[in-house]
């Protein structure tokens, strides 16, 4: 598949065949974050993957109860191993690098058949005490994968003349 068409056909799925993701295409999604630049190539992350059903209706509960966590048959929590590290500029670094590493996943998932749904609305503590993940971590982002079930709700996305400025900044 054509970048342009993945980045056109990824959509937030929120429903899942209750079918296993098969080795071979899970580890094409976890090597797509593996391969994502990162700051200084630092690589500061880990992703944990979850497959036990009682785990990922525990994480659904942390996540608000958002129940499609558990429907799907992984969710891989995304991890920064090194979040008290800002860039110059007064980010932190995690929030820019595991942003790129799972939106590769995101789009590694739709060339290979699956559908996922960036979570960021949930307990860091609850996940955290579930997943085993120590204190000075933080874990930034839950994406369940999985087989679409459903087709995924209708992109509405801006015109380019709303969101771009060139030169300067204009409201």
């Amino acid at each position: 598949m054509e970048l342009k068409e993945a980045i056109k056909r990824r959509q937030s799925i929120r429903d899942y065949e209750d079918k296993p993701v098969p080795e071979d295409k899970l580890l094409k999604v976890l090597e797509a974050a593996r391969l994502a630049p990162s700051g200084s190539n630092r690589q500061a992350w880990k992703f944990v993957v979850v497959r036990e059903g009682k785990r990922r209706q525990e994480l659904a509960r942390a996540a608000g109860g958002q129940t499609h966590i558990a429907r799907a048959p992984v969710v891989i929590a995304a991890v920064a191993t090194m979040p008290e590290s800002v860039m110059p500029c007064g980010v932190p670094d995690y929030a820019v690098d595991l942003a790129i590493a799972v939106d590769h996943m995101t789009l590694a998932a739709v060339d290979e058949g699956l559908g996922t749904c960036w979570i960021g609305a949930f307990s860091q503590e609850e996940a955290r005490d579930i997943l085993k993940v120590p204190e000075n971590y933080r874990i930034v982002a839950l994406l369940p994968l999985g087989f679409p079930k459903e087709t995924g709700r209708p992109k509405v996305r801006k015109s380019l003349d709303e969101i771009v400025c060139y030169e300067t900044f204009k409201e």
